[in-house]
């Protein structure tokens, strides 16, 4: 199975592999993550401020690991066994979910588990730069984005399937994500990695002055990222936010769900738009729904207003999530390919630790209105970060 680009030319069968991959990890983790709000809360008796707290912490452990596997990569030439490490790792921290008796005990877990997501983060992404032509690269991070996304709808999907099934024992339901999990690990065992040029590689060291040979161009895209990641909160908050109009646990993972299927429609579509389209179009077209989304969930009151916002949420990371991908494989040198990438994903991941730490201290003391006004603030203040930005930075 193959996608065409315009000019007739196909998408590397390793990018299909990488994409069911993570499409398999996803609905594994989107199990879990659509659970574990409600767990921390219902069962554990963690307060929302906690709650913030920990996911994002665990989302800057992401960041902060990819860093380091990104440059690991770059400086060890292979990829692929950095990713399937990731990849295991965050396999056997499925189980510690369901087995936790303490808020401590799932933090650790989510600790562990997002340390796996970091290590396969950016040598995966820089992977799929190497193996897939530069015109199509918009198209590739899109279809790997696309499929990831169907896992994160299968995922709720699964949860809500068997709560109802378990009559809500959110312990048993957790017991599921093992399975797909070990079956992405499987998957990129059969994933060939190209050998990289002599001309690729020979300068590469593993230093702190790696950082300093990334052009001006890639740090004004990092600049944008960040800021564009402290205008969206954890998604924690959407599973919070239907809970809170009053949907029972069984109900709740379609926040997720809504959201991913909007994500993974539009995101491939999105992707190989970004291989013709200017990319300051797509970064203000990505900056409305986020926008809209914060407007609509502030004033909810009942399911309907949190199912559009959560696929305006969805329509907002499928138009700028595959882009920033792209310009920042653009804007790297080949041989500090990964290095770029954990960098810029460091620098989301502290912007979405505030974030998501914002966004819990204000819930708790004024309610989820204000924290979405806030979230809606932040997002016209990146809009006009793209509009002031010279353009020339984009290409």
């Amino acid at each position: 199975m193959v996608s065409k680009s315009p000019a007739g030319r196909r998408l590397p069968a390793g990018i299909w592999l990488l994409g069911c991959a993570s499409l398999s990890m996803d609905a594994s983790s989107e199990l879990v993550h659509s659970l574990l709000p409600v767990f921390m809360a219902s069962v554990l008796g963690a307060s929302i401020l906690t709650i913030g707290i920990i996911e994002g912490v665990a989302e800057a452990a992401v960041a902060i690991t990819k860093v380091f596997s990104g440059s690991l990569s770059d400086y060890l030439r292979h990829r692929k066994w950095i990713v399937v490490g990731g990849y295991a790792l965050a396999a056997f921290t499925k189980p510690m979910f369901p087995l936790a008796q303490s808020i401590s005990s799932v933090f650790s877990a989510r600790f562990i588990d997002r340390i796996g997501k970091g290590i396969r983060g950016a040598p995966r992404d820089a992977l799929i730069a190497d193996i897939t032509p530069p015109a199509l690269r918009g198209a590739a991070y899109g279809l790997r984005q696309s499929l990831d996304s169907m896992g994160a709808v299968i995922g709720p999907l699964l949860a809500l399937g068997f709560m109802l099934w378990l009559a809500n024992d959110i312990r048993a339901v957790l017991w599921v994500a093992v399975l797909p999990a070990f079956i992405a690990v499987t998957l990129l065992l059969f994933l060939r990695e190209p050998v990289q040029s002599p001309a690729s590689t020979r300068d590469v060291r593993w230093s702190v002055a790696d950082f300093g040979q990334l052009p001006a161009r890639f740090w004004v895209i990092v600049a944008l990222g960040g800021v564009f990641t402290l205008a969206r909160f954890s998604e924690a908050f959407l599973i919070l936010r239907a809970q809170d109009v009053g949907l029972g646990l069984g109900q709740v993972p379609l926040a997720l769900v809504v959201m991913s299927l909007s994500y993974a429609l539009f995101a491939y579509p999105a992707g190989a738009a970004a291989d013709r389209i200017h990319h300051r179009s797509l970064l203000l077209a990505g900056i409305a729904p986020l926008v809209a989304a914060d407007l609509v969930l502030a004033a909810a009151d009942s399911a309907l207003p949190v199912w559009i916002g959560c696929a305006l949420w969805g329509l907002h990371m499928a138009f700028t999530q595959g882009l920033f991908a792209k310009l920042v494989a653009d804007a790297a040198p080949d041989a500090l390919r990964g290095t770029a990438f954990g960098v810029f994903n460091l620098a989301s991941g502290v912007a979405l630790l505030l974030a998501s730490v914002i966004a819990g201290a204000l819930w708790s003391a004024y309610g989820p209105a204000l924290t979405f006004w806030t979230g809606a603030g932040f997002a016209m203040l990146a809009g006009l970060g793209v509009l002031f930005v010279d353009s020339r930075r984009f290409k």
